[in-house]
Protein backbone atom coordinates (compact mmCIF):
# COMPACT_ATOMS: atom_id res chain seq x y z
CA UNK A 1 0.00 0.00 0.00
CA UNK A 2 1.46 3.19 -1.35
CA UNK A 3 0.96 6.02 1.46
CA UNK A 4 -1.18 8.85 1.00
CA UNK A 5 1.30 11.76 0.57
CA UNK A 6 3.22 10.03 -1.65
CA UNK A 7 0.58 9.38 -3.99
CA UNK A 8 -0.23 13.43 -4.04
CA UNK A 9 3.45 14.31 -4.44
CA UNK A 10 3.20 11.86 -7.62
CA UNK A 11 -0.40 13.79 -8.54
CA UNK A 12 1.30 17.32 -8.32
CA UNK A 13 4.28 16.19 -10.36
CA UNK A 14 1.72 17.14 -13.08
CA UNK A 15 4.89 16.31 -16.12
CA UNK A 16 4.89 12.50 -14.77
CA UNK A 17 1.08 12.08 -14.64
CA UNK A 18 1.05 13.60 -18.46
CA UNK A 19 3.88 11.11 -19.56
CA UNK A 20 2.16 8.15 -17.81
CA UNK A 21 -0.94 9.27 -19.60
CA UNK A 22 0.72 9.95 -22.71
CA UNK A 23 2.47 6.49 -22.67
CA UNK A 24 -0.49 4.53 -21.90
CA UNK A 25 -2.40 5.44 -24.65
CA UNK A 26 0.32 6.05 -27.25
CA UNK A 27 1.48 2.32 -26.30
CA UNK A 28 -1.63 1.23 -27.97
CA UNK A 29 -1.51 3.18 -31.36
CA UNK A 30 1.50 1.52 -31.85
CA UNK A 31 0.51 -1.74 -31.28
CA UNK A 32 -2.22 -0.93 -34.01
CA UNK A 33 0.39 0.38 -36.69
CA UNK A 34 1.96 -2.77 -36.15
CA UNK A 35 -1.11 -4.99 -36.88
CA UNK A 36 -1.33 -2.98 -40.09
CA UNK A 37 2.38 -3.44 -40.57
CA UNK A 38 2.64 -6.87 -40.31
CA UNK A 39 0.00 -7.44 -42.65
CA UNK A 40 0.88 -5.33 -45.15
CA UNK A 41 4.52 -7.15 -45.62
CA UNK A 42 5.12 -10.35 -47.39
CA UNK A 43 8.53 -11.60 -45.65
CA UNK A 44 6.90 -14.15 -43.29
CA UNK A 45 10.53 -13.67 -40.75
CA UNK A 46 9.67 -9.65 -41.07
CA UNK A 47 5.71 -10.94 -40.05
CA UNK A 48 7.11 -12.76 -37.07
CA UNK A 49 9.26 -9.38 -35.91
CA UNK A 50 6.74 -7.32 -36.14
CA UNK A 51 4.31 -9.51 -33.90
CA UNK A 52 7.19 -9.71 -31.63
CA UNK A 53 6.72 -5.79 -31.58
CA UNK A 54 3.57 -5.08 -31.54
CA UNK A 55 3.33 -7.55 -28.33
CA UNK A 56 6.27 -5.58 -26.83
CA UNK A 57 4.00 -2.71 -26.66
CA UNK A 58 1.05 -4.17 -25.90
CA UNK A 59 3.46 -5.33 -22.67
CA UNK A 60 4.52 -1.92 -22.08
CA UNK A 61 0.84 -0.35 -22.14
CA UNK A 62 -0.20 -2.34 -19.49
CA UNK A 63 3.24 -1.89 -16.97
CA UNK A 64 2.45 1.58 -17.51
CA UNK A 65 -1.56 0.83 -16.42
CA UNK A 66 0.39 -0.79 -13.67
CA UNK A 67 1.85 2.11 -12.24
CA UNK A 68 -0.60 4.36 -12.66
CA UNK A 69 -2.53 2.12 -10.73
CA UNK A 70 -0.53 2.20 -7.37
CA UNK A 71 -0.72 6.06 -7.61
CA UNK A 72 -4.84 5.96 -8.50
CA UNK A 73 -3.63 7.88 -11.59
CA UNK A 74 -7.04 7.99 -13.96
CA UNK A 75 -6.66 7.07 -17.82
CA UNK A 76 -7.31 10.31 -20.00
CA UNK A 77 -10.18 9.04 -21.96
CA UNK A 78 -9.21 12.05 -24.36
CA UNK A 79 -6.27 10.61 -25.09
CA UNK A 80 -7.38 6.74 -25.67
CA UNK A 81 -9.77 7.91 -28.29
CA UNK A 82 -7.27 10.20 -30.32
CA UNK A 83 -4.45 7.34 -30.10
CA UNK A 84 -7.24 5.01 -31.17
CA UNK A 85 -8.12 7.17 -33.86
CA UNK A 86 -4.43 7.57 -34.82
CA UNK A 87 -3.21 3.88 -34.55
CA UNK A 88 -5.97 2.25 -36.49
CA UNK A 89 -5.20 4.88 -39.60
CA UNK A 90 -1.82 4.25 -39.06
CA UNK A 91 -1.88 0.53 -39.33
CA UNK A 92 -4.89 1.03 -42.69
CA UNK A 93 -2.25 3.53 -44.28
CA UNK A 94 0.67 0.02 -44.08
CA UNK A 95 -1.14 -1.13 -46.53
CA UNK A 96 -0.96 1.74 -49.08
CA UNK A 97 2.34 3.29 -48.94
CA UNK A 98 5.00 0.70 -49.81
CA UNK A 99 7.35 -1.50 -48.16
CA UNK A 100 9.90 1.36 -47.26
CA UNK A 101 7.99 4.32 -45.61
CA UNK A 102 6.24 1.92 -42.80
CA UNK A 103 9.60 0.81 -41.54
CA UNK A 104 10.97 4.30 -41.71
CA UNK A 105 8.35 5.87 -40.05
CA UNK A 106 8.49 3.10 -37.09
CA UNK A 107 11.76 3.45 -36.46
CA UNK A 108 11.97 7.47 -36.28
CA UNK A 109 8.21 7.12 -33.95
CA UNK A 110 10.75 4.30 -31.54
CA UNK A 111 13.29 6.82 -31.95
CA UNK A 112 11.17 9.33 -30.34
CA UNK A 113 9.95 7.04 -27.49
CA UNK A 114 12.78 5.80 -25.89
CA UNK A 115 13.36 8.60 -24.21
CA UNK A 116 9.94 8.74 -22.23
CA UNK A 117 10.42 5.95 -20.04
CA UNK A 118 14.32 7.35 -18.91
CA UNK A 119 12.36 10.58 -17.99
CA UNK A 120 9.77 8.79 -16.15
CA UNK A 121 12.08 7.39 -14.27
CA UNK A 122 13.90 10.20 -13.49
CA UNK A 123 10.72 12.48 -12.92
CA UNK A 124 10.09 9.52 -9.82
CA UNK A 125 13.55 9.85 -8.61
CA UNK A 126 12.80 13.97 -8.13
CA UNK A 127 9.60 12.27 -5.95
CA UNK A 128 12.39 10.17 -4.50
CA UNK A 129 10.77 6.71 -5.53
CA UNK A 130 13.16 4.48 -7.46
CA UNK A 131 10.15 1.13 -7.15
CA UNK A 132 9.84 1.61 -10.75
CA UNK A 133 13.79 1.69 -12.08
CA UNK A 134 13.64 -1.83 -13.26
CA UNK A 135 10.80 -1.95 -15.49
CA UNK A 136 10.78 1.74 -17.00
CA UNK A 137 14.43 1.07 -17.42
CA UNK A 138 13.81 -2.51 -19.61
CA UNK A 139 10.94 -0.72 -21.91
CA UNK A 140 12.87 2.46 -22.46
CA UNK A 141 16.14 0.13 -23.80
CA UNK A 142 13.27 -2.35 -25.60
CA UNK A 143 12.48 0.97 -27.34
CA UNK A 144 15.44 1.27 -28.41
CA UNK A 145 15.99 -2.04 -30.07
CA UNK A 146 12.80 -1.32 -31.99
CA UNK A 147 14.54 1.44 -32.91
CA UNK A 148 18.04 -0.27 -34.19
CA UNK A 149 15.59 -3.26 -36.24
CA UNK A 150 13.82 -0.79 -38.03
CA UNK A 151 17.09 1.23 -38.76
CA UNK A 152 18.57 -2.10 -39.67
CA UNK A 153 16.01 -2.88 -41.98
CA UNK A 154 16.58 0.11 -44.03
CA UNK A 155 20.13 1.02 -43.58
CA UNK A 156 21.41 -0.45 -47.25
CA UNK A 157 18.06 1.26 -48.82
CA UNK A 158 19.26 4.29 -51.52
CA UNK A 159 15.92 6.44 -50.49
CA UNK A 160 17.12 6.75 -46.69
CA UNK A 161 19.20 9.69 -47.39
CA UNK A 162 16.51 11.65 -48.83
CA UNK A 163 14.29 10.77 -45.74
CA UNK A 164 16.88 11.19 -43.12
CA UNK A 165 17.31 14.62 -44.55
CA UNK A 166 13.46 15.64 -44.31
CA UNK A 167 12.77 14.32 -41.12
CA UNK A 168 15.74 13.74 -39.46
CA UNK A 169 16.10 10.24 -38.56
CA UNK A 170 18.45 7.74 -39.96
CA UNK A 171 21.91 6.33 -39.75
CA UNK A 172 23.74 8.74 -37.57
CA UNK A 173 20.71 10.87 -36.36
CA UNK A 174 18.89 9.31 -33.78
CA UNK A 175 16.33 11.31 -30.94
CA UNK A 176 17.90 9.95 -28.21
CA UNK A 177 21.36 9.02 -27.01
CA UNK A 178 20.81 5.32 -25.60
CA UNK A 179 23.60 3.09 -26.30
CA UNK A 180 22.64 -0.49 -26.39
CA UNK A 181 26.53 -1.43 -25.97
CA UNK A 182 26.63 -0.21 -22.88
CA UNK A 183 26.16 -2.09 -19.28
CA UNK A 184 22.84 -2.16 -18.86
CA UNK A 185 21.90 -0.27 -15.21
CA UNK A 186 18.63 1.20 -14.11
CA UNK A 187 20.31 2.98 -11.32
CA UNK A 188 22.10 5.13 -14.28
CA UNK A 189 19.30 5.89 -16.21
CA UNK A 190 19.82 9.41 -15.83
CA UNK A 191 23.29 9.92 -18.00
CA UNK A 192 20.18 9.09 -20.97
CA UNK A 193 18.12 12.31 -22.31
CA UNK A 194 19.72 14.41 -20.11
CA UNK A 195 19.69 16.93 -22.95
CA UNK A 196 15.77 17.76 -22.68
CA UNK A 197 15.62 21.19 -21.89
CA UNK A 198 12.79 22.26 -19.12
CA UNK A 199 10.70 23.06 -22.27
CA UNK A 200 11.17 19.44 -23.67
CA UNK A 201 10.95 17.79 -20.48
CA UNK A 202 6.97 19.87 -19.96
CA UNK A 203 5.88 18.60 -23.36
CA UNK A 204 6.78 14.83 -23.47
CA UNK A 205 5.52 14.63 -27.04
CA UNK A 206 8.56 16.99 -27.94
CA UNK A 207 11.07 14.75 -29.09
CA UNK A 208 15.28 15.05 -28.34
CA UNK A 209 17.35 14.66 -31.53
CA UNK A 210 21.32 13.65 -30.56
CA UNK A 211 23.67 12.45 -32.51
CA UNK A 212 24.66 8.59 -31.86
CA UNK A 213 28.24 7.97 -31.38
Amino acid sequence: MVDASVKAAVHGHARLVKLLRLAHSAERAAAFAYIGHAGSVKDPAEKVALAEIEADEWGHRQSVLEIMKVYDIPVSKMLEVRFFVIGRLISLSCYAIGWFMPYYFAGRLESGNVCEYFIMQQYFHELGINDHDDVLYEMGIKEKEHEQYFLDRISNKRVLPIFQRVFQWGRNASYNDVDLAAPHDPALSSRYCARHDESDRARPSRRLRTMQH
